[in-house]
């Protein structure tokens, strides 16, 4: 079941499923009950480019927070509820927008009963999460271990609960930290289901390990048409999340927009510091409206040639730089004026 065919749901003013846009999500990691440290992340993220954000509500009191925030903020609310149903009732009931819920950790069936009947008279969505490391047990000796299959099977019962309850405006989430395990449940699941699918790999760790992996298992996945909403785990500043994210989808075609900034590695005849060069354009380029790929150079030898494929570029040399236009070099200009250079091109580029 490929995106263009899952069902749609309404999250808030967003929609995903039905061959619909992916959209980004991330995740606070501050103190849902502390309004004003929440709200000031969540307003970075939307910057950043965060379209759904989610919350935990652990306590009642940060089920009240959640409409707070929300009069605050602009983009859908999830409410992320473990173990206590209470918890989920009293987000909607605060103008939640969608509710993450495992039907398997809030313990019985009246507790998802009550769960189901709020959501339903408000139509708000419920997302059913899974977890590979808290598979039941019956399903890990049934397969003999963690399996892709048993992730599936676990998920898939989990929505025939709320189903009998009468209700099916769903998203299933299915994580594993197993980046290729993750892939073949995802595989599994999208042949037997239509509801849409929140992908994300799951513990995926530090900055740089977290991106790869999720790089990796994002990439395989959203390729084979598998996914409608995406977070990108990190252990560090949820704005990490978003930039990844929007890479991710950009690299596969999936997203349009933001400039690519491409630059060479670094070699012996590099005489600037295009590290920090590079780093400092990526940085540059993130709030211009533009569509094109800028070219960070090390040298004057490949520089030019280099950035041809590149609508704009510089070159770095000793003590001075170039401004490459379509390959061809536009003017000199010292190194310190580098940046403010590039910069002023692209902005005379947003004005033509």
């Amino acid at each position: 079941m490929h995106r263009e065919h899952t069902k749609v749901i309404h999250i808030g003013d967003k929609v995903i499923g039905g061959g619909n846009p992916i959209l980004i999500q991330s995740m606070t990691n501050t103190k849902t009950e502390d309004v004003e440290a929440t709200v000031a992340q969540i307003l970075r993220l939307e910057k950043a480019g965060c379209e759904i954000i989610r919350c935990t509500v652990p306590t009642m009191e940060a089920a009240e927070a959640i409409g707070q925030i929300k009069s605050r903020i602009h983009i859908p609310l999830v409410a992320d509820i473990h173990f206590d149903y209470k918890m989920a009732i009293a987000a909607m009931e605060n103008g939640a927008d969608k509710i993450r819920i495992n039907p398997g950790n809030i313990g019985s069936r009246d507790n998802v009963a009550a769960v189901v009947s709020v959501a339903k008279e408000r139509d708000i969505p419920i997302r059913v999460g899974v977890n590979s490391g808290s598979l039941e047990k019956e399903l890990v000796e049934k397969y003999h271990g963690v399996t892709a299959e048993g992730i599936v099977e676990s998920a898939l019962d989990k929505v025939g609960i709320i189903e009998d309850l009468g209700y099916d405006n769903m998203v299933i989430s299915i994580k594993s930290s197993d980046v290729l395990m993750c892939v073949r449940a995802h595989e599994v699941l999208a042949g037997k289901t239509n509801y849409p699918l929140h992908v994300g790999i799951t513990e995926s760790g530090t900055v740089q390990s977290g991106n790869i992996k999720s790089a990796i298992g994002l990439g395989i996945i959203l390729n084979q048409g598998i996914g409608d909403t995406i977070r990108v785990s990190l252990t560090g500043d949820p704005v990490e999340e978003i930039k990844s994210a929007k890479l991710i989808l950009r690299t596969l075609g999936l997203r349009k927009g933001g400039i690519e900034v491409v630059s060479c590695p670094t070699c012996g005849r590099t005489r600037i510091d295009l590290i920090g060069l590079a780093n400092q354009v990526e940085e540059m380029v993130a709030d211009i409206p533009l569509n094109i790929k800028v070219a960070v150079m090390g040298c004057a030898v490949n520089g030019p040639g280099e950035a041809k494929e590149a609508d704009i570029g510089i070159a770095g040399g000793l003590g001075e730089g170039l401004l490459i236009k379509k390959g061809e070099i536009v003017k000199k200009v010292p190194e310190d004026q580098l940046l403010n250079t590039l910069r002023e091109e692209l902005l005379n580029w947003v004005m033509t």
